[in-house]
């Protein structure tokens, strides 16, 4: 009997990856993870499209609504998490299909991703020593510890970090470049649409969030410390609505930026995905899409034998 692969729908924001991750899932027995970074928050929902549970056709969903506003999101933590929600899904036999746009924690997921160790003492020890001495020092180390890095006429900031991984692991830096290989069987789906298509759906979902009461969610977050919030405060129509709340855009002004910053967003998500050979692309606005998507899945489940 064969194994049906970790599945992952990535893509551009508006193209249908939730739609298609709950047709896939009733499909083969699944179960949905989600690796949208803003839809991690408790109360984001409006402005992250979240689904809402009578919305989720019956499928169990996993890493939604874990933090508050105030806290910062970590590649890595979402990593181990991601990871031990996989073995729970596998071992009672469904099938778990990861799904969301965010591209680097598609990649911390899916991929053999090892973050560099990080230290306050040893980097505030290096900031120092470039304080006093200028980066000249601390880039000759960097020449002589690690080549390949100080190759890439990194900014200070950067030399810093380097000199710090080193000095706490005795590896170079440039050691820990992410590389495209998957640590389990995984089959990635990419969902894309024509540009003016997808422009077109994005500017009407920023006006039906609006509808929904965007604004009155931003406001209630707000109370709940959302400006504090490093990645949540500064997400696409959070921020521009936070404006509008402050007083400082009107309502067509906030709308207009947000529809901007959205396609804007698209288009870094497409570039990021087109970037990795191993995605199979789909078109989301096939009509026999579902089918085109399961018959990948199988052949490459059938592949791996």
């Amino acid at each position: 009997m064969e194994t049906i692969p970790l599945i992952a729908v990535v893509g551009p924001t508006g193209t249908g990856k939730s739609d298609l991750s709950i047709a896939l899932a009733r499909e083969l027995g699944g179960e949905i993870v989600n690796a949208d970074a803003l839809q991690f928050y408790r109360g984001m929902d409006i402005g992250t499209a979240k689904l809402p549970p009578a919305e989720r056709g019956g499928i169990e969903h996993h890493l939604l609504d874990i933090m508050d506003v105030r806290e910062e999101a970590s590649v890595a933590d979402f990593q181990l998490r991601a990871r031990e929600t996989f073995e729970l899904i596998r071992a009672k036999g469904s099938v778990p299909i990861l799904v969301g746009g965010s591209g680097l924690y598609v990649r911390a997921a899916l991929d053999a991703l090892h973050f560099p160790p990080t230290d306050p003492v040893v980097r505030a020890s290096l900031e120092a020593r470039a304080a006093a001495e200028g980066i000249g020092p601390l880039l000759n180390r960097l020449r002589e510890v690690d080549p390949a890095s100080a190759e890439r006429n990194l900014d200070d900031r950067r030399v810093v970090r380097a000199l710090e991984v080193y000095e706490i692991s005795g590896r170079p830096f440039s050691a820990y470049m992410p590389q495209r290989d998957y640590v389990q069987h995984t089959v990635q789906l990419g969902l894309d649409l024509e540009r003016k298509q997808l422009h077109g759906r994005l500017e009407a979902r920023v006006h039906g969030m609006v509808a929904k009461g965007l604004a009155d969610e931003v406001r209630e977050l707000a109370g709940r410390g959302l400006r504090e919030g490093k990645t949540a405060g500064r997400a696409i129509g959070y921020s521009q609505f936070l404006g509008l709340i402050d007083g400082t855009l009107d309502e067509k002004t906030a709308v207009e930026q947000t529809v901007i910053a959205t396609r804007q967003f698209a288009r870094r998500q497409l570039t990021w995905f087109r970037a990795d050979p191993r995605v199979h692309w789909l078109d989301a606005a096939s009509d026999g899409l579902v089918a085109r998507a399961l018959a990948v899945v199988r052949e490459q489940a059938s592949a791996r034998g």
